[in-house]
């Protein structure tokens, strides 16, 4: 019996978080699950809501969500993190989307991202709109190493219901991330053969800052738009120094 809709996951020792996931997943017809090499209790939790579980060792966000959805047999992809939660809302959206027949071959859908329990509104954070469900087939991820998109051959349109995104725990958990993705990021422009100057690092950080705090109306999430903005112009910094470096090197 063909599959309607499959809901695509890559994972790496994700058992705190995945079982949420996987219960808000259940609304699809089949459920795909890409590891990387998990050495905790995320295959078991999979397996308690039989997924389709593919091991293959990491190779970029953007390639590894490409395999997952290659796995999956529905004739819809609804893609989705460990740390992501699909709301009744938007379950029942998806689910009258994908039978409707004048459906589009792609969708954005929003997202609500949370610091702990503390729902970031401002500063660019929401309403945060990507692809996350089209037709299989109609939509890729780029290959990027790190801020991965997908984008749809065909006509988009855009869902009214957000997802949930619980981004980390806290900021210090935050913080320890962005710093890993400045990493991911400086290598991956410099795979692009950008490069950057002297006044890079100098001047991209206190911009970063206004634009997220000022322009983009962090101030208005009080002290969590503060700490955001500024943890956003360190992992600027970061990043085109260490463009930099290894432009030098």
């Amino acid at each position: 019996m063909t599959k309607r809709l499959s809901a695509v996951i890559i994972t790496l020792n994700a058992a705190d978080i995945i079982r949420e996931c996987l219960e808000s997943a259940t609304f699809a017809d089949e459920i795909v699950v890409v590891d990387s090499g998990s050495s905790d209790a995320t295959l078991d939790i999979c397996r308690e809501f039989h997924a389709k579980i593919v091991e293959r060792p990491f190779s970029g966000y953007g390639e590894q969500k490409n395999f997952a959805v290659e796995q999956a047999s529905g004739e819809w992809v609804f893609v989705m993190d460990a740390d992501e939660r699909v709301p009744q809302q938007l379950r029942e959206e998806i689910a009258a989307t994908v039978v409707g027949p004048d459906a589009a071959d792609g969708y954005l859908v929003a997202r609500k991202n949370f610091v702990g329990d503390k729902w970031i509104r401002f500063g660019g954070w929401y309403p945060d709109y990507s692809v996350r469900l089209f037709r299989r087939g109609k939509g890729r991820f780029n290959a990027r190493s790190v801020h991965e998109a997908a984008s749809v051959q065909g006509k988009t349109a855009t869902l009214k219901q957000p997802m949930i995104h619980l981004t980390c725990r806290d900021f210090s958990e935050f913080e320890r991330r962005q710093m890993r993705y400045a990493e991911l990021a400086a290598g991956q422009m410099a795979q692009e053969g950008k490069v950057a100057g002297a006044l890079d690092a100098l001047v991209r950080p206190p911009m970063t800052f206004l634009r997220m705090f000022l322009f983009k109306g962090g101030c208005f999430d009080g002290a969590a738009g503060w700490r955001l903005a500024r943890l956003y112009a360190r992992y600027t910094r970061r990043k085109y120094s260490l463009l930099r470096q290894s432009r030098r090197r």
